[in-house]
C-alpha cells in the first residue's frame, strides 16, 4: 500500500532475509509472513521463506542440501499478492526442535548436542541469508534464543545471522506482549460454536462439557467462555493447592520415581456439579456449556496419562487423552449420585477448527504491525535477539530475549491469568454464583 510519506531505503548490510514459521498454526498467520517480506523487499532485500519450519535445516549437510520449492522459495511482491486476509500458513510449518538437546548454556558448547543448531546455521548460510524472523510459540522462541547464543561458539570470523522473534500462540500466554495475533479469531471461532451447543442443550436440557486449546494457560478458555455465555470456565490457574495432592510418579525424561501435585478429581467434578445445581437452583437452568482448558490434562492422575507420548519439546500428547470425555462422564456419575437424576453431559473437544480460521481484522493488523516489526528491528535498528511486540495503539517495542528466557534453564516464561485481575473476574462474575 503506496503512501506519500513511503519511507527511503536503508543502508544495511543484510542482503538476504530469511522467514520461517513453526509450531501450530496461526489465524493472520499470512499477515505476520507477507508484511514482513514486503518490508524486506521495498528495501532491496532478497527474501527467502523457509518451508516446514526446521524440518529440513535440522538434518542439512554438505550431501543432503536445501533444494528449492521443496524446502525454501524465493518470495516475491508476485508471491504475496494478496495474501495478508488468507487462511492457512504461507510457508507451512512443523514442530521439529534442533535445541531438544540443549538444556543449559553449557550445552550449546557441545558439539554433540548442539549438532542441529550448528546445522540449522549452515543451511541458512548455505542459502547466503544473513538474518532470520522467527515465527512461534514459546518453543520456538527457545529455539531462537538457543539459535542467537549458539552463535558466540561460532570460530572467530564466522559471519553472525542476527535473528528476531515474532510471538505467535492462539493461548496468548506469552510474556512481553499485551495479545497475540490470531487470539481473537480464536476466541471468536470457538465462541460461536459455544454458543451452537448452548442451545442446543437448551433443547435438550444437557450440558456440554468441551475442552478447548491452552496448555499452559487459560486466556483462550477463558475469552471463549465470556464471548460465547459459557456457564462455568476451569483452567490451569483456578487448580489451586485446595484442588490438588501429591502423587508417586515416574519422571518422563528420567524415568526415577518422584512426587508430583495431580487434580484432586473428585474436589474438581465437584465443583462443577454444584455450578450446575446453583444454575438450576437460582435461575431455573437446566442446561449448559462447561469450557476446560485442555492443558488440565498435565494434571491428570498418573493412570489417565501413563503411555501416553510426547512431543520434541516434551510436551503431552493431549490428543490421546480427551479430556473432556474423562470429565463429562465422571461429571454426570456424580450429578446422579448427589440429585438421583440423570443429567447428560456430552464431552467434546473444540481446537483445531480455529487454528485456520479466517483471521478478523484486528489479528490482521496485528500480524502486519508484528511483520512490520520484524524488518524494522533487524535493519532500521540492526537489532539480534529481540522479541517484536505491540502495545497500546499498536506501538511497536522489543523484548530482549534475556528477559522471556530463563539464562540458567533456557526455558521461556508462561504467562499465566492473574487470578485477581479484572479478566479473571469477568468470567467469575458473569457465572452463577457458587460459594467456595
Amino acid at each position: 500500500m503506496a503512501t506519500l510519506d513511503s519511507p527511503e531505503q536503508i543502508e544495511t548490510r543484510i542482503r538476504r532475509a530469511a522467514i520461517l514459521f513453526a509450531g501450530g498454526p496461526a489465524p493472520a498467520a499470512n499477515a505476520v509472513i507477507s508484511t514482513a517480506a514486503v518490508s524486506f523487499l521495498k528495501n532491496g532485500i532478497e527474501v527467502i521463506g523457509i518451508l516446514n519450519g526446521y524440518l529440513r535445516l535440522a538434518d542439512y549437510t554438505a550431501e543432503n542440501t536445501l533444494i528449492e520449492g521443496e524446502h525454501y522459495i524465493h518470495v516475491t511482491h508476485k508471491t504475496l499478492k494478496r495474501t495478508r486476509n488468507t487462511q492457512g500458513v504461507l510457508l507451512g510449518t512443523a514442530r521439529t526442535n534442533p535445541g531438544k538437546e540443549v538444556h543449559a548454556p553449557e550445552h550449546l558448547a557441545d558439539a554433540e548436542r548442539s549438532a542441529p543448531l550448528k546445522q540449522v546455521y549452515e543451511a541458512l548460510r548455505s542459502l547466503g541469508v544473513d538474518a532470520l524472523v522467527s515465527i512461534g510459540g514459546d518453543d520456538t522462541l527457545k529455539t531462537a534464543n538457543k539459535f542467537r547464543r549458539f552463535q558466540d561458539f561460532l570460530p572467530e570470523g564466522s559471519p553472525r545471522i542476527p535473528v528476531v522473534h515474532l510471538p505467535k500462540t492462539i493461548d496468548n500466554d506469552y510474556m512481553g506482549i499485551d495479545f497475540t495475533f490470531g487470539y481473537f479469531t480464536a476466541v471468536d471461532t470457538l465462541a460461536s460454536e459455544i454458543r451452537n451447543l448452548l442451545a442446543d442443550a437448551e433443547a435438550n436440557s444437557s450440558y456440554f462439557l468441551t475442552e478447548t486449546m491452552g496448555r499452559s494457560a487459560g486466556w483462550l478458555a477463558y475469552g471463549a467462555a465470556i464471548a460465547g455465555e459459557a456457564s462455568l470456565v476451569i483452567s490451569i490457574e483456578d487448580i489451586t493447592e485446595s484442588f490438588l495432592e501429591k502423587e508417586q510418579a515416574k519422571d518422563p525424561k528420567s524415568g526415577e520415581e518422584i512426587e508430583r501435585d495431580v487434580m484432586n478429581m473428585d474436589k474438581v467434578v465437584d465443583r462443577i456439579v454444584r455450578s450446575m445445581l446453583a444454575r438450576e437452583q437460582v435461575e431455573g437452568k437446566h442446561y449448559g456449556v462447561i469450557v476446560m482448558a485442555e492443558g488440565l490434562a498435565e494434571l491428570l492422575p498418573e493412570h489417565y496419562v501413563a503411555g501416553v507420548s510426547r512431543d520434541d519439546h516434551g510436551h503431552i500428547s493431549i490428543s490421546e487423552i480427551n479430556l473432556s470425555r474423562i470429565f463429562a462422564k465422571a461429571v454426570a456419575e456424580e450429578y446422579a449420585r448427589q440429585t438421583n437424576r440423570e443429567r447428560r453431559v456430552t464431552g467434546i473437544q473444540l481446537g483445531y477448527e480455529t487454528r485456520c480460521a479466517s483471521p478478523h481484522a484486528f489479528d490482521v493488523m496485528l500480524g502486519s504491525q508484528l511483520g512490520v516489526g520484524a524488518y524494522r528491528a533487524l535493519v532500521e535498528n540492526q537489532m539480534d535477539g529481540v522479541m517484536v511486540s505491540v502495545s497500546g495503539q499498536l506501538e511497536l517495542n522489543y523484548v530482549p530475549f534475556d528477559s522471556l528466557v530463563d539464562p540458567e534453564t533456557l526455558v521461556t516464561n508462561v504467562r499465566y491469568i492473574d487470578r485477581e485481575s479484572d479478566f479473571h473476574k469477568l468470567a467469575r462474575f458473569l457465572e452463577t454464583y457458587v460459594n467456595d
